[in-house]
């Protein structure tokens, strides 16, 4: 039954939140009519029967029912109804910031308002939102939201009024930004909401400012945000790990944001190891982030080591006790912390050159003497910024460095080398993120007591996500205690270890760039990377088939096949590239026991990739559970009459083991606390594995491919195939809408 008329009151706003559906579902409307009948005023669907719907709720829950956006389960179709009744509060004046807090503190932790996916009513409330483009917050939302767009907005003073809230919308104008801006720019910006971008002048060569000079850019697309006095072609820029641990999906952000930068402005970007702590780098931990660099596809021009600028270093600290800009101070270091933090000068600070320089050989030698001694900058200890009141710059460490040995007993701090080996290798912008805030400025006066060429610092904020430790020290911790298999766990925010749970490096890319250099401090849900994870690899996995193997139960078919016979079948039946694969026929089959328990007598079900069949008879054991079950096949029969979809396997030797691996997160609480231990709230359940058997075709698969199994989720291949005692190992993948928790 197709749409043939769509129309609205004259006098009336267009329905948005009915028009937006129908755009996200991807539902073709015709173009939409007005009427000045009065009894015609309501949004109405005309079909091609005569048959008619009107009423904007009513279209959108017809639009909910089409589409699957009206939920899972009847509970979930009840909620979405409760918020389709709570949307017009947001058209109330005086009622719309009160609106406006219930939903943010509603969405503190959930992704979307109804169960695990998209619904109408987060389309209603979107729309509702969206169409109320006078009031404050909806103008700082939007102007966020649709800075692509090249929209200036008012009142951003209200930006950290309703975070949920900004985040929730900045998803879903995210996920359906083509859909969405064509519905905005069409019916909302009528009324001045939206605007196409100015376009860019051609010609431009620096990016600065808001007065541009001759030569330097005038416009731009307000989502990008600009290096300050970046010139094109001469920028240049560093990611500079420290080799203590795999790289994790923060540290991704840093080296994506670099790289973006550097191709923006036609510049250069460096790779540099900050190998300044012997104690804690290795070369494994080089050759680990080498990788992870290659996966993420950065491109740098070379890789550098702080610890080639060692001598110059050594030279810059020798050099400024000389100036007094630095002394040698042997303090214990828990009192040197409590004397910085009450702002006392330490005892050591007004020591002459002569001592500072006698000591400061010892510290060169390694003697028992220099062992007790570090070097520091005489700052100022009464700074209310801490990070001023005379950091450390030197240290004795007698462990040897992995990349040159012995060579030096005294090793620079990251404080004191970051500022010398950027200005020194030519670094026009050191991208940093915002837990160095507070060490901006010393980073600042460092480099000007070194009388060194000032590297501009931009910062950009820390990404982080629900239920994830992100500290290389506590990470450390749990490979250390065997609370997991290695850096590559599955379980892991690392690189490797979030694409060995079957995370695509693309949609990786796509979810932190979508992010872009923000200043604005997010705590990030996993279901947003997940669901674009889904969205690259459903429509190219290939398929399959497996039933659990302690809870299959047999059927056997009285007219099937006597003797087996095979038919390939595509893979993929939208995607030849997946490839084909063989199927066995028999009279006997397993099905799963959650769908044996479903299945009444006589009732007749589809067998996928088979055809219709009757269950004539269900046997059960003494507490009830379905033990066997006969039918008959009736494949002349039609799909769309049965209710049951059921995968199957063949009761064949051909099967091969599988164990399907599901993961949780390592910590139980979404984000912890300032001062508050991540071992307190560890998660006992971390993984569990089920024993399945799947189909023949299964032998075949390589490590790191990924599939799905029919009705039961996407995997990874982590273990292939080797001999029929071994099973293969899939790792469940998420998929952004399903419960982690294994209790």
């Amino acid at each position: 039954m197709e749409i043939k008329d769509f129309c609205f009151g004259a006098d009336s706003t267009p329905p948005l939140s009915v028009i937006a559906a129908a755009k996200v579902a991807s539902l073709t409307l015709p173009p939409p009519s007005t009427v000045t009948n009065a009894s015609a005023s309501l949004p109405t669907f005309l079909f091609s029967n005569g048959l008619k719907l009107q009423g904007t709720y009513v279209l959108l829950r017809y639009i909910g029912r089409v589409a699957n956006l009206y939920g899972q389960d009847p509970f979930e179709s009840s909620q979405i109804d409760q918020w389709l009744e709570y949307t017009p509060v947001l058209s109330v004046g005086s009622e719309f910031e009160n609106a406006c807090n219930y939903i943010d503190n509603y969405l503190q932790t959930r992704t979307f308002l109804v169960g695990y996916c998209l619904s109408i009513a987060d389309i209603a409330i979107w729309s509702g939102l969206a169409g109320k483009a006078s009031d404050s917050f909806l103008l700082f939302t939007l102007q966020h939201l649709c800075a692509r767009t090249g929209l200036r907005w008012e009142s951003c003073r209200k930006s950290k009024k309703f975070p949920n809230m900004v985040r929730w919308f900045n998803s879903i104008f995210d996920e359906y930004s083509e859909a969405l801006n064509e519905v905005m720019s069409t019916y909302v910006g009528k009324r001045g909401s939206v605007k196409p971008a100015a376009a860019k002048p051609k010609g431009q060569q620096v990016v600065s400012g808001d007065n541009p000079e001759k030569g330097k850019a005038s416009s731009k697309p307000s989502s990008e945000v600009d290096l300050p006095e970046a010139e094109i072609g001469k920028v240049c820029l560093r990611f500079a790990p420290e080799p203590s641990g795999y790289l994790h999906i923060g540290h991704s952000k840093a080296a994506l944001l670099n790289q973006y930068f550097a191709q923006r402005y036609q510049g250069r970007m460096i790779v540099r190891f900050d190998d300044t702590n012997p104690s804690k780098e290795s070369n494994e931990f080089v050759d680990n982030l080498l990788k992870d660099i290659e996966t993420l596809g950065i491109k740098y021009e070379t890789i550098t080591h702080t610890s080639d600028y060692f001598p110059q270093l050594m030279e810059m600290a020798e050099n400024l006790i000389r100036q007094g800009k630095a002394y040698v101070d042997d303090t214990p270091r828990e009192q040197m912390q409590k004397e910085r933090m009450d702002g006392i000068e330490s005892k050591c600070r007004s020591n002459s050159v002569v001592e500072n320089l006698k000591l400061w050989k010892e510290m060169i030698a390694g003697s028992e003497r220099g062992l007790q001694c570090c070097v520091r900058g005489k700052l100022d200890m009464q700074d209310p910024n801490k990070s001023l009141r005379d950091p450390v710059y030197y240290r004795c460490n007698p462990v040897p460095h992995h990349q040159i040995g012995s060579k030096y007993k005294i090793y620079p701090t990251y404080d004191f080398a970051c500022p010398f080996v950027d200005s020194v290798e030519g670094i026009t912008h050191a991208l940093r993120s915002s837990e160095y805030h507070d060490r901006n400025a010393q980073y600042d006066r460092i480099q000007a007591d070194m009388g060194l060429r000032k590297v501009h610092l931009y910062e950009f904020s820390r990404l982080n996500m629900v239920y994830t430790i992100l500290s290389k020290r506590h990470l450390r911790w749990f490979v250390e205690n065997g609370k997991v298999d290695g850096w590559d766990d599955a379980r892991f925010p690392t690189v490797q270890g979030i694409v060995r749970r079957g995370l695509k490096v693309e949609a990786l890319v796509q979810f932190i760039l979508e992010q872009g250099a923000s200043k604005n401090l997010n705590l990030m849900e996993w279901d947003k990377l997940w669901t674009i994870n889904k969205k690259i690899i459903d429509p190219v996995c290939p398929r399959h088939t497996a039933v659990i193997e302690e809870l299959r139960v047999p059927l056997t078919l009285t007219d099937g096949p006597k003797q087996p016979f095979v038919r390939i079948i595509p893979r993929h039946k939208k995607h030849e590239g997946a490839g084909e694969k063989a199927t066995t026929y028999t009279n006997r089959i397993w099905i799963d026991h959650a769908d044996a328990d479903l299945i009444s007598v006589n009732e007749e079900i589809t067998l996928m990739d088979w055809g219709n069949a009757i269950v004539k008879e269900i046997e059960k054991d003494q507490n009830g559970k379905v033990t066997c079950l006969s039918g008959v096949l009736h494949l002349e029969g039609s799909v769309k009459t049965t209710k049951l979809k059921l995968t199957w396997l063949p009761d064949t030797s051909e099967l091969v083991n599988l164990t399907l691996v599901d993961f949780d997160y390592l910590i139980t609480k979404k984000k912890l606390e300032e001062g508050e231990s991540f071992q307190d709230v560890l998660n006992p359940f971390t993984k569990k594995e089920t024993a399945a058997l799947g189909d023949s075709n299964m032998r075949n698969l390589k490590r790191g491919e990924i599939l799905q199994l029919e009705r039961k989720g996407y995997f990874r291949c982590d273990v292939p195939f080797v001999r029929p005692s071994k099973p293969i190992v899939l790792f469940a993948i998420p998929d952004g809408r399903q419960a982690t928790s294994l209790k």
